[in-house]
């Protein structure tokens, strides 16, 4: 049972550990050979120097698993996997890609009789322990090769993986389900917000933080790390008010736009993210200008 996995950043060397651990024999390939050797000497990996190396030190059907950037990085990789692939071996997308990238890319591997699977992944860092989370898009004859692998990626072999439809469906569903993720995120932080803002009643949000962990319908896993967090830090004063957004974030937004289908949660949840990235503050500045042109109201100036 022999796979490659190419991208070994904080998901895909975890995951190679875990194929490791797991009774895999994995060829792991990095533009960085630090974490190769690392994983070489922890987890018996088998080093590879170049994708071409990669290719030489698997068996049909041969199986190369990417974990790397979406756009220009995947999209190298495969273009220079193809040529030294042969009919019957499968590449697997298991990065942040667009649905639609994953579509196209499995209609170009289609025309030279290779296999493509997009994988959805979702674990994060707890990933290795926990096991990943994984909605795999491809042709079932595809698929049946990677199953083996996803058993051994996933919390348990008969749980936590799915094929959940053709060639795309894979980063669709993973791509809605980050859009789900923000607008939980979101409602998570302001009803903190809310909780701390009562200062009359002195809350203490670990407590209650740990209190809806139990029996309460808003249980889940981001309440658990939530609850971790505000454990060790309730005022959380070492940590800038600025969040990154993904493009799987924004890809949900506009597929609500192109099917007519109502988003406002997961929408307004991805243009917090945008203001809080706002570091000019324009808009602000601009609304502060209105109010004091229509209503005299006085204006802060910068500085105070």
């Amino acid at each position: 049972m022999r796979i490659a996995m190419v991208g070994l950043g904080k998901m895909g060397g975890n995951m190679a550990r875990r194929l490791c651990r797991g009774g895999a024999e994995v060829i792991g390939y990095n533009r960085s050979p630090e974490i190769v050797n690392t994983l070489v000497a922890e987890e018996g990996m088998i080093a590879a120097t170049s994708l071409a190396d990669v290719v030489s030190k698997l068996q049909a059907p041969r199986i190369v698993w990417l974990m790397l950037p979406a756009g220009e990085a995947t999209e190298q990789a495969i273009d220079e996997l193809i040529p030294m692939l042969a009919k019957g071996d499968v590449i697997v997308d298991g990065g942040n890609s667009n649905f639609h990238d994953g579509e196209r890319r499995g209609s170009l591997c289609a025309e030279h009789g290779i296999g493509f699977m997009d994988a959805g992944t979702s674990g994060g860092v707890w990933g290795l322990a926990n096991g990943y989370c994984l909605m795999v898009g491809g042709e079932p004859e595809v698929v049946k090769h990677v199953i083996p692998f996803l058993k051994v990626l996933a919390p348990a072999a008969d749980r936590g993986w799915a094929h959940v439809g053709p060639v795309g469906a894979g980063h669709f569903t993973k791509m809605i389900h980050n859009g789900i993720e923000y607008g939980m995120m979101q409602a998570f932080a302001e009803g903190f917000a809310l909780l701390r803002g009562k200062k009359e009643f002195d809350l203490d949000l670990a407590q209650i933080a740990e209190l809806w962990r139990h029996s309460s319908v808003v249980r889940s896993w981001l309440l658990d790390l939530s609850a971790e967090a505000l454990k060790h830090d309730q005022k959380l004063e070492g940590v800038a008010p600025y969040v990154a957004d993904s493009g799987e974030g924004r890809w949900t937004v506009q597929e609500s736009i192109e099917q007519g289908v109502p988003a406002p949660v997961l929408t307004l949840a991805l243009q917090m993210r945008f203001a809080s990235q706002d570091k000019e503050g324009y808009p602000y500045r601009l609304l502060s200008m209105m109010r004091n042109a229509f209503g005299g109201h006085a204006v802060k100036k910068a500085g105070e």
